[in-house]
């Protein structure tokens, strides 16, 4: 087989989906040296992602994230000569955009959640636009990924997808993100960031979905009722809609204890993990749920919500609470902040349940995903 895989996302964003397009490629290079691949890149992306023989690399002029993506793919591939004597058998879009109406390949897409659907209120005009491209994405595709059987079952009730097409094939945590003497961690982020000695952690964009303002209520009792001195650091980039989480910044006169770091690199990011006492993930909806993970991985105990595919990725391995409830949350918070016994038991059941998940793993489910894809009758729609 010659297989396409569409990470031009990873030009687009460095975290979430960009980070699976690339993980999983190189994964599957290594995994796999009978096929052939094409890797598909922005052609603004100069970087070898990929550096094996069997692996090419293709730019595309196609921007990722545009509400006309699944035309304009569909414009360059059939137009564009070097596109055609690529002679693809399968192309696995990674961010679920296919290009519109082509044959000649099949078709996987991988559909990382459905929060556009579950909770429309959180976009913006532009966002709905573009996320309303799964629908017919969905019905045009031969095969589906789902990275959890929670958007799985979302697929099934929210689109109507029949459950014979679709896979779950879970994500993984970057290898980077191990356990670290603190001295290390510390040493590592020397000067680089505003950090108390001792602090909960958030991390992922600062947007409605992610649950901030329940957070920020919660710390605000940790501080109150509970009398614990530790601070509060959120690292993410602002996404949408984010005015709401400020405003109750300053509502609870938090503006000296919450710290915002902005978008973290990857290897600066390992280090907080360790250096926290706990990470706070009060999401509303998660498709995977992969900060968990990643903290689980460096055996950072997890107090997480209760909701969607967060209960199905811990495990036993974190407190799970009632997104809805700030009582809830802080309670958990303070369990895990003044009961060693507790953190103990978090970091090596966190350990335990981060080292049943591998990209090696997510490969080997979806390079058999593309076999039987491929080995269905009849041309992709």
């Amino acid at each position: 087989m010659r297989i396409a895989i569409d990470a031009r996302i990873a030009h687009y964003t460095s975290a979430g989906i960009g980070q699976y397009a690339v993980h999983l490629a190189q994964a599957l290079a290594r995994l796999d040296q009978a096929n052939q691949y094409v890797l598909l890149q922005s052609r603004k992306d100069q970087r070898t992602l990929v550096d094996e023989p069997h692996v090419q690399r293709q730019g595309l002029w196609t921007p990722s994230h545009h509400r006309w993506e699944q035309g304009a793919l569909a414009v360059e591939f059939r137009f564009r000569p070097t596109l055609r004597r690529l002679k693809i058998d399968l192309l696995h879009s990674t961010d679920f955009i296919p290009p519109l109406h082509l044959r000649g390949f099949k078709s996987v897409i991988t559909v990382h959640d459905l929060a556009f659907l579950r909770w429309p209120h959180f976009l913006t005009e532009e966002s709905a636009r573009y996320y309303g491209q799964v629908e017919g994405a969905v019905e045009r595709a031969d095969h589906i990924i789902a990275v959890s059987e929670s958007t799985q079952n979302d697929l099934v009730k929210l689109l109507g997808a029949p459950a014979d097409k679709i896979t779950v094939v879970y994500e993984a945590a970057d290898p980077l993100y191990r356990p670290m003497a603190r001295a290390e961690a510390l040493a590592a982020l020397r000067g680089k960031y505003p950090l108390p000695d001792e602090f909960v952690l958030f991390v992922s964009t600062i947007e409605p979905r992610k649950n901030i303002v329940t957070l920020l209520h919660a710390y605000r009792r940790l501080l109150d009722a509970y009398k614990l001195d530790v601070g509060l650091v959120l690292a993410g980039a602002t996404g949408w809609l984010s005015d709401q989480i400020f405003e109750t910044v300053e509502q609870l006169d938090l503006q000296r204890h919450a710290t915002f770091l902005g978008r973290v690199p990857n290897g600066d990011l390992a280090c907080l993990y360790n250096l926290a006492r706990c990470l706070a993930h009060p999401a509303l909806y998660e498709g995977f749920g992969l900060t968990p993970l990643e903290a689980m991985a460096c055996g950072t105990p997890v107090v997480v919500s209760n909701v969607s595919s967060l209960p199905e990725v811990v495990g036993d391995a974190a407190l799970l609470i009632d997104p809805n409830s700030p009582e809830e949350l802080a309670v958990a918070l303070q369990r895990v902040l003044t009961d060693e016994t507790l953190s103990a038991s978090l970091r090596a059941k966190g350990l335990a349940r981060a080292r049943t998940f591998s990209w090696e793993r997510t490969a080997e489910e979806t390079l058999a995903v593309y076999r039987r894809t491929f080995n269905q009758g009849g041309d992709a729609p």
